[in-house]
């Protein structure tokens, strides 16, 4: 007689065994979860809905100026994490660690004896991740930027910044596109056709 096993339970509910990679919200069980892109998302929203709704209130007065705030904070922290969601979904890191496994060494920055998870995966991430961080701006706005992150957060790899530079430019670039359309912003660098 075959023995039943007993279902396995993520945040008590069960976990999809035919697809347990569906990243499921932590609350509705709901795949597709993306809890870092809507709280970054969310808080941007939250903190630009604060400013203006106290602007806006302080028409009123002292009291119109508390009340705007409020309001704008709660409306810009929804608005800003329907948009943070939004990012995040376009950009599918099994995708991208996919994708670049299979073509970081056929790039013009490969260095021979360096290997993918431990060297250039690292500087992919940082491209696509911060491709969503940066938004709106290019990545030579952002490279400075890039640089600190990549100098103070780099555990794993053995590459310098000015040899991970062109891996991050890479994935940067590959995922820039779908990050400013999903955000409704083009990069600064990019003409927006005004016709």
């Amino acid at each position: 007689m075959a023995q039943k096993t007993k279902p396995t339970y993520q945040n008590d509910r069960p976990i999809n065994e035919k697809n347990p990679d569906t990243n499921p919200d932590p609350i509705t069980g709901a795949p597709g979860s993306h809890p870092v892109g809507t709280g970054v998302g969310a808080a941007g929203g939250g903190t630009a809905g604060a400013l203006a709704g106290a602007g806006i209130g302080s028409v009123a007065g002292p009291i119109g100026t508390v009340v705007g705030g409020v309001v704008g904070a709660v409306a810009g922290a929804f608005g800003g994490g329907a948009v943070g969601k939004a990012v995040a979904e376009d950009i599918d890191p099994t995708v991208e660690n996919e994708y670049w496994s299979k073509n970081y060494n056929s790039r013009p920055y490969y260095q021979t004896g360096m290997t993918y998870e431990g060297d250039y995966l690292p500087a992919y991430q940082t491209g696509w991740q911060s491709a969503s961080q940066y938004r709106g701006r290019s990545f030579d706005e952002a490279e400075s930027d890039l640089r600190n992150d990549w100098e103070r957060t780099n555990t794993r790899s053995r590459l310098d910044w000015e040899q991970a530079k062109g891996a991050v430019r890479d994935a940067w670039d590959r995922v820039s596109t779908r990050v400013d359309r999903a955000a409704g912003t083009t990069p600064s660098n990019t003409p927006v056709d005004r016709r």
